[in-house]
């Protein structure tokens, strides 16, 4: 039976807000959230002790675009709905064992997903789910090859609906709503496994954007744009879309108007290096190489761009088809460019702000969620420790709970 409120001594704490490690305190969980950080001294000692041994105490880590339900190049196509969610256990299983104990999925996981895992069926991270994907005729959602006319969304696997014009797209956002996401996605541009757009072409009108935007937004949703354009960031974000993601080609006047209206930018920088490494094993064409090797030359400028002008960064994978092991991994990239605190925020509190949980989850804080990791490295010096090949990640809490425990500290 879990302890439902215990202390954790001799943590390391990282304060991710600060940039800092927080020493001499204790942390006390109690249903599930973080009760408060004292001196072990000052904290009733008749409650059940967990000590770390000095051994560092991080939050979660959150990606904000993820794909559980889409796994190989042919999902959609040839691989059966009933399939891609038993696989998509695997995958939020693997998410939760790595450290990332939220994840907002960009397409393809519905709410099935959410109750799954909220019932106990499946083991995974908190979950925020987009439905189907909204995309025009030809656009990066529309992954027909040029002989083919059927647009049915059977054919399409669940993965998107491909809807035109200002009446077409308010009933696919309602009929989403309906069903239960958290947040609206469309795709605002070409992609790179898509064959029949380019990357610098921004899709949807105007008209469609703030009918999608006003319909989310009536209900408390808001809308996440796939777009690599910077017109096509530029159209989004003035018509009310709040969280671009990937964004490889962002001017320095698109990140000062996003910066003026609020809007978050999620990169997805490890996509493209795990893709140039697996993409011809799983099918891109030399077409999607190309593609890929342009969002690649461009993927720590766009950073560098982006927190210059001051603009929420946060992190994201989007690793669809290549390993999703590959999930730590792009922090480094991030560190590149802004050194392991500041990247470290991207994946915690800076996320949290995405999706909207300032307070609850990305932080080791009173009233926040107790999901914590358990690090054998100090995370500020290096993001290594989160990646696969040097991570000294030993146990996961979700919600105060040991889901990992690799050197029993949680055992009862």
């Amino acid at each position: 039976m879990p302890k439902t409120e215990y202390v954790i001594t001799d943590a390391k704490i990282v304060d991710v807000v600060a940039g800092a490690i927080i020493e001499g305190k204790a942390v006390v969980i109690s249903g599930g959230k973080i009760a408060r950080l004292a001196d072990d001294r000052l904290i009733d000692p008749a409650l059940p002790r967990t000590s770390l041994g000095g051994r560092y105490l991080s939050p979660g880590l959150i990606d904000c675009h993820a794909h559980c339900y889409i796994g190989q190049f042919s999902d959609g196509r040839s691989v059966l709905p009933s399939e891609m969610t038993a696989r998509a256990g695997v995958h939020l299983a693997g998410m939760l064992m790595r450290g990332f104990t939220t994840v907002r999925d960009a397409g393809g996981a519905d709410y099935g997903h959410k109750a799954a895992l909220e019932k106990g069926l499946f083991k995974g991270p908190r979950l925020f789910v987009a439905g189907r994907v909204l995309s025009q005729t030809g656009g990066h959602g529309d992954h027909r090859g040029r002989a083919e006319t059927c647009n049915c969304q059977e054919a399409l696997g669940g993965l998107t609906c491909v809807c035109d014009g200002v009446d077409e797209v308010r009933k696919a956002v309602r009929e989403n709503i309906r069903q239960g996401v958290d947040h609206i996605k469309i795709m605002a541009g070409g992609g790179v496994s898509s064959p029949g757009d380019k990357l610098v072409h921004p899709q949807y009108s105007l008209e469609e954007i703030s009918a999608i935007v006003e319909e989310a937004e009536r209900v408390g949703r808001y809308v996440m744009a796939h777009v690599y354009s910077d017109i096509g960031m530029r159209r989004a974000v003035e018509c009310g879309v709040r969280s671009i993601e990937h964004g490889n080609f962002i001017s320095p006047d698109t990140a000062r108007v996003m910066r003026e209206r609020n809007a978050h930018l999620v990169p997805t920088l490890i996509t493209y290096e795990a893709d140039a490494k697996y993409g011809p094993s799983f099918g891109f064409t030399q077409e999607n190489l190309d593609k890929n090797a342009e969002v690649l030359a461009t993927g720590l400028k766009s950073l560098e761009i982006a927190l210059s002008a001051g603009v929420n960064v946060g992190y994201g994978t989007d690793l669809c088809w290549s390993p999703k092991t590959y999930q730590g991994d792009g922090l480094l990239i991030h560190e590149k460019v802004c050194g392991a605190a500041e990247a470290l925020r991207h994946a915690t509190i800076n996320n949290a702000r995405v999706v909207r949980m300032e307070g609850l989850i990305g932080e080791i804080s009173e009233g926040a969620f107790a999901d914590l990791l358990v690090v054998e490295a100090n995370p500020l010096d290096s993001l290594a420790c989160f990646a696969q090949h040097e991570n000294r990640v030993v146990a996961v809490l979700q919600s105060g709970a040991a889901v990992r425990d690799d050197r029993a500290l949680f055992a009862a």
